[in-house]
């Protein structure tokens, strides 16, 4: 009698296997921005690594390769190919967990911290600079609230397109937001100065406590692409060459800490799941942080007076 030789399900190949954690991340509520970086990130890899061949094809010396393969691509920066690795350590990771593959750690490459570029007070001032409402398009106006929001909360782009009036709630002074990049909602206080703002614009936006706060021309949601040709025209009509929706909440972190506030309620306010990120904002604007350094440092606070207050050494 003929034996039946069992499938042995531990040999899969990267296309199976990355299909299988495909789904086990859209199961688990992934972000579709999320989905479409691990989707992005295993196509890159695969220009380096056949993927029809086996997981366990697939051990540190390919990663190492990889990794070489890289940084080989002159227009490829240390933090982008960082990128790579941890979408597709991600992957790999799980194809580990399975048992598709030996076990190895796969380490990040180390590299600069460049300094974040952010908006500077004086162009600041200029985008801040309200509009004549009675003479300017709502497109405008918009704009310039968008502007007041993003600095006034520090939001990623896809949390503001996706904010509704019911979201706001002036009477406690606080902001809910919904659609996060770790999918948890928050609350964030609203400052004095945003509630009035958004108090006057929804006069002119109108809509209901379920209808999105900045919407298009037509009155309809207006999308990520939109805000940020918003904010470039925006900002180019008012001489800033910068265009940048992110240099907002990068220029929010730098202000709260130049202006004494402290790291942890800027880790929950910017949404971050540890202090990680709040620190490397700190390095990346260390040298902002040379400001008036002298009038905060203990030692240049201390009432001794150096000059007589000298001991004299024993010989």
């Amino acid at each position: 009698m003929a034996r039946i030789k069992m499938q042995d399900h531990s040999r899969k190949t990267l296309d199976a296997a990355f299909q299988e954690f495909m789904t086990f991340k859209r199961i688990n509520n992934l972000s579709k921005d999320s989905l479409n970086f691990y989707e992005d990130v295993f196509k890159v890899f695969g220009m380096y690594h056949d993927t029809g061949q086996l997981c366990e094809s697939v051990t540190k010396d390919t990663v190492y390769g990889y990794i070489e393969h890289l940084q080989k691509r002159e227009t490829l920066k240390d933090v982008t190919i960082n990128s790579y690795l941890r979408g597709i350590r991600v992957a790999l990771y799980y194809f580990m967990e399975m048992g598709y593959m030996e076990k190895f750690v796969i380490k990040l490459i180390k590299c600069d911290k460049e300094i974040k570029e952010t908006y500077t007070n004086e162009e600041l001032e200029r985008l801040l600079k309200k509009p004549d409402v009675s003479k300017v398009r709502f497109s405008e106006y918009r704009n310039w609230v968008l502007v007041n929001y993003l600095l006034g909360t520090g939001n990623r782009l896809k949390t503001l397109v996706n904010l509704k009036w019911a979201d706001v709630d002036f009477h406690n002074d606080m902001i809910r937001l919904s659609t996060t990049k770790n999918r948890k909602q928050q609350l964030i206080p609203l400052s004095s100065t945003l509630k009035g703002v958004l108090k006057e614009y929804r006069t002119y936006r109108k809509g209901d406590e379920d209808d999105f706060v900045f919407c298009n021309q037509y009155g309809q949601q207006i999308g990520k692409a939109g805000v940020e040709t918003a904010i470039q025209r925006y900002n180019s009509q008012r001489g800033i060459t910068k265009r940048s929706v992110h240099l907002f909440r990068h220029t929010f972190a730098k202000l709260w800490i130049l202006n004494g506030g402290d790291i942890f309620r800027l880790q929950k306010i910017l949404g971050h799941s540890n202090l990680d990120m709040v620190k490397e904002y700190v390095s990346m604007f260390s040298t902002d942080l040379q400001q008036d350094f002298d009038t905060f440092n203990p030692l240049e606070n201390i009432t001794v007076n150096h000059k007589k207050s000298s001991i004299r050494l024993k010989k």
